[in-house]
């Protein structure tokens, strides 16, 4: 069989491994002494697949030519090639019905790429997938959705519309909300329009989930259209908003980390917020996060003022750690002065302070090398989701 799909290369891992069972069901092939007793005998697999005679010498030409076997076709899912040659919408939309009801991922995973090449460049066929999303629930929604965003048509205006609709609309469910809003992170970019609208959701307080993700929507568009065009601006002044707007800390702590995918400089016009978020916000975490964001700066003389009116008001160890480090990757040894001033405010930072220099002494200047050098003493680096 020719297979004809990437996503074929599982299945043919499936199809190699019943033929191997296949094989073992015959039992041991007999040893070369038993072979020469016996013409019939079993012979192992050549490389095409099949079982032929073999004997231990060259053969006699006058010896007859002993018959080849066929290997039969291990076991496939039953009419899958004729649904490959002639898929339609419904017909993949039933197929993959068929495939979640048996619990076969590998089955449900090939039929969602079957159904993103179908959809194509059709925005008719995008419409109809986001109108089955509508009703669907998981997994198939998932599967819908993730086919759509893979195919070309939802880059196509009326598609993108439709998905941002559905994740606006307060009468539907949270997860078909969030599923179409995470359908549209493969946009090439967002109109201001657009950007305001997703600002909305997230910043909805009964949208809870969808928020998050509407978040992280903005912030992976912004990725992807920095690294094509170098623009960052308009994403950056909404996530930048929702972080100092927002009454959820995940959605406030993602909308500091989403610039971090892309690492777009930081300018002043971003200080004031920034500044606020850092001395203000209510969550130790998103304190942190500002700082973090404030260190990836085009004006790293600014950055050093405002991390050492944010250190004086700061009590939390971690916070003002934070404030320490990320001061260092800011501005580099030129924010030597500033770790001795905060290390004599605060003497749990001296031996800090003492390693940042040596390392810059040694001749060390780039951020990532200085910091796989450095101690940690503070205890205050946890992995992701852990408690504080």
């Amino acid at each position: 069989m020719t297979f004809r799909k990437p996503g074929w290369a599982l299945v043919g891992a499936v199809l190699v491994g019943a033929a191997v069972a296949l094989l073992l069901s015959r039992g041991t092939p007999p040893s070369v002494e038993d072979s020469a007793r016996s013409d019939s005998a079993a012979r192992p697999p050549s490389a095409s697949g099949v079982l032929v005679g073999t004997s231990s010498g060259m053969p006699s030409p006058n010896e007859p030519k002993l018959a080849v076997e066929q290997l039969p076709m291990p076991g496939c899912w039953d009419g899958l090639r004729d649904l490959d040659k002639t898929a339609t919408l419904d017909s993949l939309r039933e197929a993959l019905g068929v495939a979640v009801g048996k619990r076969d991922n590998l089955l449900a995973s090939y039929l969602q790429e079957r159904l993103t090449e179908v959809v194509g460049q059709d925005a008719g066929r995008g419409l109809q997938v986001v109108e089955w999303a509508k009703q669907a629930s998981p997994p198939e929604l998932g599967l819908y959705l993730d086919a759509l965003k893979a195919a070309p048509a939802v880059h196509d205006a009326k598609v993108s519309e439709a998905l941002l609709k559905l994740g606006e609309d307060r009468s539907m469910p949270l997860q078909n909300r969030s599923a179409a809003l995470d359908a549209l992170e493969t946009q090439r970019r967002l109109s201001p329009s657009d950007l305001a609208r997703l600002k909305a959701v997230a910043l909805d307080e009964t949208a809870d989930s969808t928020a998050w993700v509407a978040t992280r929507t903005l912030g992976r568009v912004m990725k992807e259209d920095f690294e094509r065009t170098g623009t960052h601006a308009p994403y950056w002044k909404e996530l930048l908003s929702i972080a100092g707007k927002s009454d959820d800390m995940a959605v406030r702590l993602l909308a500091l980390e989403m610039p971090s995918y892309s690492n777009p400089l930081i300018g002043s016009e971003s200080f004031d917020e920034l500044q606020r978020i850092l001395t203000t916000d209510r969550e130790r975490d998103v304190r942190e996060m500002a700082a973090f964001r404030l260190g990836v700066t085009r004006e790293p003389e600014e950055a050093l003022k405002i991390y050492e009116a944010a250190f004086e008001k700061e009590h939390d160890v971690c916070v003002r750690w934070a404030i320490f480090r990320f001061a260092v990757r800011a501005a580099g040894e030129k924010a030597l002065p500033l770790l001795a001033r905060l290390a004599a405010k605060d003497p749990r930072f001296q031996r800090d302070y003492a390693e940042f220099k040596q390392l810059y002494a040694s001749g060390t200047v780039d951020f990532a090398r200085i910091w796989l050098g450095k101690g940690e003493h503070h205890a205050c680096l946890v992995e992701e989701g852990a408690p504080h």
